[in-house]
């Protein structure tokens, strides 16, 4: 196992009724910016219990986050923050919207060229302070202090984050999933489960009590994913579901072992390039990074096939494939196509994704191995 050090200061509010409780986490002098996507939250009632809970506090709203947050929406509420003299943002909505308010908050007391937070990785030292309530569990952005924010004019999807992007609190209501459509239900599982996997399927570390983590949350995520998708009343399992997609990417399960974000990497350009869910490109990426990199990944994928699909039959390879035929179809069950051609993509783009990797010089992989020709090579065998 690799030294770490790891810190997380997140106040977790899981269960209904939690809302509620948020006036007594933001302080009662604080000037608030309210952040929410696309109005979801005013049909779900989420809205309402918001600001009855800040009916005693001064706050300012701002809606319209997209799904994608784009950089040109976020400098509004930048603007905002600015000359309103914000000194809390409140984001109301699922991983997007987070992401979104992350960038606001790092964005507002930033001089100099804003986009240089993400193009440039400049290190963020000063933030406006923030709070979470999850509407969309999937991303892990409630209880991280990473984010991710595009940029249409230039076809751009890039990463951000610094320590002073986690949020003070966040609240894990299940009921605020109840009427997200099956879709967004199925997209949280998948992205969730790929962000374990990340963590999980590189080389062994010797990092058992990691590895024993993200194995039991693979293994929560096949028991109770199409129940999740499927049931949206289910408050049990929604609770169980947000917070194995809350654990998955809390930093916890990755520290002292390598990670391999390759199949984000290339799930964000086909995002950036033909606007596809962030969940459905990685149900179409990942088993066609873990088949070419198999090699270097076949110690961690035997235990994959063996602990979490429970494959005894056949040889390692054998079982490595029945394993990732198995992660297929489970995606496939919640309504997920892991098919460059089920989203009628044209074959010349995997030729211009592999080139922005070569243009800017970057290679994926937890062994810098997964070269441009290898990403040709694994999005062909996805077509």
């Amino acid at each position: 196992m690799f030294n770490f050090n790891y810190y997380n200061p997140v106040k977790i509010l899981l269960g209904e009724g939690n809302i509620s409780n948020i006036a007594k986490e933001i302080p009662q002098n604080a000037n608030v910016l309210i952040t929410y996507g696309g109005g979801s939250i005013k049909r779900n009632g989420v809205y309402d219990e918001v600001i009855e809970a800040l009916k005693d506090h001064k706050y300012e709203e701002f809606g319209g986050i997209e799904a994608n947050p784009q950089f040109s929406t976020l400098m509004k509420a930048v603007e905002i923050v600015r000359t309103k003299n914000i000194d809390f943002l409140l984001a109301v909505g699922g991983g997007s919207v987070l992401d979104g308010t992350k960038f606001i908050a790092a964005a507002a007391p930033f001089e100099g060229n804003e986009w240089d937070i993400c193009k440039k990785r400049i290190p963020i030292t000063n933030a406006v302070s923030l709070g979470a309530i999850l509407t969309i569990p999937a991303t892990g952005s409630e209880m991280n202090s990473g984010g991710v924010v595009s940029r249409k004019e230039t076809k751009e999807k890039l990463v951000f984050g610094g320590p002073v992007l986690f949020p003070k609190f966040s609240v894990l209501d299940p009921k605020a999933t109840r009427t997200l459509p099956k879709i967004q239900r199925a997209n949280g599982v998948v992205d969730a489960y790929v962000h374990i996997m990340e963590q999980y399927a590189t080389y062994d570390a010797n990092a058992p009590v990691q590895t024993e983590m993200a194995e039991g949350l693979l293994r929560t995520l096949i028991s109770i994913g199409e129940r999740y998708v499927e049931n949206p009343d289910d408050m049990d399992t929604a609770s169980n579901l947000i917070w194995t997609a809350t654990m998955a990417l809390n930093g916890l399960i990755g520290t002292g072992v390598p990670h391999d974000w390759s199949t984000h990497m290339i799930g964000h350009e086909l995002t950036a390039l033909h606007g596809i869910d962030h969940a459905q490109t990685l149900a179409i990426v990942m088993s066609g990074v873990l088949k070419e990199m198999m090699e270097g990944k076949k110690e961690k994928l035997l235990m994959y096939a063996t602990n979490v699909w429970r494959i005894t039959e056949g040889s390692d390879e054998e079982k490595i494939h029945t394993a990732l035929e198995k992660t297929d179809e489970f995606f496939e069950s919640l309504g997920i196509k892991t098919r460059l051609s089920d989203y009628d993509v044209d074959k010349a783009s995997i030729d211009i994704i592999a080139n922005r990797f070569k243009e800017r010089n970057i290679i994926l992989g937890e062994r810098k191995d997964i070269t441009p020709e290898k990403i040709t090579t694994i999005l062909n065998g996805r077509w």
